[in-house]
């Protein structure tokens, strides 16, 4: 029987203007009349995840920075972490330096979290719309939530790092990713999620014990669940180890093409099409 459903946010959840269909969240209430735990399972940091998480109010924690951290919406209760060591966040920015990287470093993970960044190269045009986004979504927070340092490397060991992360443009940040695997080894979990469509790609830097996977895993677990009562929801690279957990995996119509050559995985509508709302109807509320 499945007792907890772990759905990915964007190019999931949420359709392509960002919103949650009416259909979607019907679905999300009606399974959680019938007992089960809903998540948000996400790459997101947990502060950009809230004002989801807040508006469905969800029955779990928010799983977010792509496992690395659990907490609650409603209470900030941190039910899990993990860190990158401080030697190792280092090196990351390093070798972001050498190679022409912008580093987005995610701190403070027993609030609402902090963005730090020194600095936004001139050509990285997602990057700047990121930031600018970052400061709508947190309106009179927006200078709590995304704060500009003088240097990265001088204020990391002040703070705690939950993750790292470069965005850019497909072709560099496919070059970048394949240098910190080399120079990072198992030091940390280096995870993308490429959109070929917008030339974008997020390079998501976590401690080596993290992923949505271990995260979705570590709240099964906490409520005696096995993976056989776990549905997860996802369309991307970094959604691949939650659905490997997962006994129901189900990819949206709009996900990575490789994913559609898991013939293990099931394959619902698009995220345009409440893709979500027909997983959930298929696999929890006619089961």
């Amino acid at each position: 029987m499945i007792k907890l459903l772990a759905l990915d946010l964007d190019g999931t959840l949420l359709d392509s203007r960002g919103e949650i269909s009416g259909k979607n969240i019907e679905a999300i209430q009606k399974a959680e009349e019938k007992g089960v735990l809903v998540t948000i399972a996400t790459g997101r940091r947990f502060r950009d995840a809230l004002p989801v998480a807040n508006q469905l109010k969800l029955n779990a924690p928010v799983i977010c920075h792509n496992g690395a951290l659990i907490k609650y919406a409603d209470t900030l209760e941190t039910v899990a972490v993990s860190i990158v060591p401080q030697k190792t966040v280092r090196e990351i920015l390093r070798v972001g330096r050498e190679y022409g990287g912008d580093a987005l470093v995610s701190a403070d993970p027993h609030g609402k979290g902090v963005l730090l960044y020194d600095r936004i190269s001139a050509e990285n045009i997602p990057l700047q719309k990121y930031i600018e986004w970052g400061k709508r979504l947190h309106g009179a927070e927006a200078e709590e939530a995304v704060h500009h340092v003088e240097n990265l490397e001088a204020i990391c060991g002040q703070v705690e790092t939950v993750h790292v992360s470069f965005s850019g443009t497909c072709a560099p940040m496919a070059q970048l990713e394949m240098i910190l695997r080399d120079e990072l080894q198992a030091t940390a979990n280096v995870l993308t999620t490429v959109y070929p469509h917008l030339d974008f790609t997020l390079i998501d830097i976590l401690p080596s014990d993290a992923s949505k996977g271990i995260g979705v895993e570590k709240l099964a677990l906490i409520n005696k669940l096995v993976p056989e009562n776990v549905v997860a929801i996802g369309d991307n690279f970094n959604d691949l180890e939650m659905l490997e957990y997962a006994g129901t995996a189900v990819v949206m119509g709009n996900a990575s093409p490789e994913l559609f050559e898991r013939e293990e995985f099931y394959t619902t509508l698009s995220n345009d099409e409440n893709g979500v709302a027909l997983a959930i109807d298929k696999f929890i509320l006619e089961a």
